[in-house]
């Protein structure tokens, strides 16, 4: 696909909505540099060619792959992390918690992102584009995911990113000590089973990012509820898609206070 139509398809997820015009006065549109794109282009034809061998994705039009799938991702990459400040887990439109302390909101050079259930590689693979400097762990169970995972960042010469062959379960059992930055979730099976699990991956101080339907939010926030919510952001282009985040508190809160 040609990198100039990716570019304008992506457009709308990369600028500021009317909505963030009024919150970020100061903020501009994001662009993606060429090799950005050229990326994105190896990535939808590896997608395509892998599709025809094992469903990946449901979706087989481009351009639709573009703002489905790469869209969705970058938008919550943008927000993630904004290019206006130091590499961090912690966004601009995220930050003004009352529970985040100075430590939380500090700058981190190498964020920890782990993403839960990665399928076909999104969000994580297109926020690894956006923030190169990020460790990226890619969890997925399907054998065959992972090596198409694999395939996709040896094409794009990533690294620093990591492919775990196992579920996000028998990576929190076996490694209680492991936590990361930002855990995402997106479009996983046994959604109400797997959200606790990916909060437990979440360090203290650390975002939880759901990219999901506005039916899933007082789900996520009710079996949630020592996460610091932030308001949801809308997908654009999308009626019912949003991006909810939220930070696990530095320290667990004692009953009663």
């Amino acid at each position: 696909m040609r990198p100039a139509r990716i570019a304008e398809l992506l457009q709308p997820f990369l600028s500021p909505c009317h909505s963030e015009r009024g919150q970020r006065p100061r903020e501009e549109s994001a662009f993606l540099s060429a090799t950005q794109l050229e990326h994105i282009s190896t990535y939808i034809d590896i997608l395509q060619r892998w599709n025809a061998r094992i469903n990946l994705t449901a979706i087989r039009d481009e351009e639709e792959i573009v703002t489905r799938h790469f869209g969705e991702s970058l938008f919550a990459a943008r927000h993630l992390f904004p290019r206006s400040s130091s590499v961090s887990p912690v966004s601009s439109v995220l930050k003004d918690f009352d529970v985040a302390s100075a430590e939380a909101r500090s700058p981190k050079p190498k964020a920890r992102v782990a993403d839960v259930g990665s399928g076909s590689g999104f969000p994580g693979i297109p926020i690894k584009l956006w923030a190169p400097e990020i460790a990226l762990t890619l969890i997925e169970s399907n054998h065959k995911k992972t090596t198409f995972l694999r395939e996709v960042i040896r094409a794009l010469t990533l690294t620093n990113v990591n492919v775990l062959s196992s579920r996000a379960e028998q990576l929190a059992d076996a490694n209680p000590a492991v936590h990361f930055d930002l855990v995402t979730l997106r479009a996983v099976e046994r959604f109400a089973d797997i959200l606790p699990v990916a909060a437990t991956l979440v360090a203290p101080g650390g975002r939880l990012a759901l990219l999901i339907g506005s039916s899933q939010q007082q789900q996520a926030q009710s079996t949630l509820p020592n996460i610091a919510w932030q308001s949801p952001l809308p997908i654009p282009e999308s009626v019912f898609r949003m991006m909810l985040a939220g930070l696990r508190p530095l320290k667990r809160q004692e009953p009663g206070k």
